[in-house]
């Protein structure tokens, strides 16, 4: 069974290369993120796309931002918006989806930036995470049932291996200035701090697994890189984008891996690869550029 996580960065503008993709590497499950539409514009434009392939979904969205959904070839059932976690304050964003694929229990996440440390959005970031947590404990028990929480999780996990070097100098041509700079970049603040890594650790403690750090605790992989000054070309990046699973789940893990092609620039493939220009222009032929994530694709042995 393979499950994806891809954070499209505008479904409405990106839904020709996932359909494409779709095609040709038909997952099971495809959990995706940040496709900025809402359910209406959803059910009007992206749903009879997956329909036509063959793929039930499900979309929890909003005018402009956030948007999350849950697109399955092995049904789809009890699904559910937001937390149910006991609280009464609903997320006043569409972050979260929830549905039950083949018997697991699958999640759609796209986790708050934070912006900046002094920022609310940050707090509401950490407080985002503890009620994930919460809403996992009281209805989905991973020590025992068989639960995915795949997405855009905006928290490195693990220090130097799923950052950049903020030491590192790039040289890029700055078109303000007409200079060639010679710079260094700060990573994201809020991606990680201890706070939000502690977050992760108790997702961990309640048998929520990195399946991508369990089978290669070394290796760097990221999954996001920044569209400006050549993030992609000079391997700047950063592994946000996480496929956590129970135990029940996990220890079925059969390969992850970083599709790293779907994220390539469209000035690299002029030199690398010309075919794929013309393959990823729209229906008015126009070039569809990648989104800043790429696909995380997850294949456990797994039958309902």
């Amino acid at each position: 069974m393979r499950i994806v996580t891809w954070n499209v960065a505008g479904l409405n503008a990106r839904l020709h290369r996932v359909k494409l993709w779709i095609e040709e590497n038909q997952p099971d499950v495809l959990c995706l993120q940040e496709t900025k539409m809402e359910d209406e514009v959803f059910q009007k434009k992206a749903q009879p796309v997956f329909k036509e392939l063959g793929y039930e979904s499900v979309h929890n969205g909003q005018k402009s931002w956030n948007g999350v959904a849950i697109v399955s070839r092995v049904g789809i059932e009890d699904s559910q918006k937001g937390f149910d976690d006991g609280r009464k304050d609903p997320d006043p964003d569409a972050r979260i989806v929830w549905a039950t694929c083949s018997n697991i229990r699958i999640a759609s996440c796209y986790i708050p930036n934070g912006r900046t440390l002094e920022d609310d959005h940050y707090k509401y970031k950490l407080d985002w995470l503890n009620r994930l947590h919460d809403d996992l404990k009281k209805n989905s028990d991973p020590s025992k049932n068989p639960v995915i929480t795949a997405g855009d999780f905006n928290v490195c996990p693990r220090p130097v291996l799923d950052e950049w070097d903020p030491k590192q100098e790039y040289t890029n041509f700055d078109w303000k200035s007409k200079k060639t700079l010679t710079e260094t970049f700060d990573l994201p603040e809020t991606h990680v701090t201890p706070e939000a890594r502690g977050a992760l650790k108790k997702l961990d403690d309640l048998g929520m697994k990195d399946v991508f750090r369990e089978r290669f605790p070394e290796e760097k992989a990221d999954t996001f890189w920044e569209y400006p000054k050549n993030a992609f070309r000079d391997k700047r990046g950063l592994r946000i984008d996480l496929v956590l699973a129970s135990d029940v789940v996990a220890k079925s893990l059969e390969s992850i891996e970083v599709d790293m092609h779907e994220r390539t620039p469209e000035k690299m493939l002029e030199k690398e690869n010309k075919d794929l220009i013309e393959k990823y222009k729209d229906a008015k032929g126009k070039f569809v550029k990648p989104s800043d994530h790429t696909p995380l694709v997850a294949s456990f042995n797994w039958s309902n």
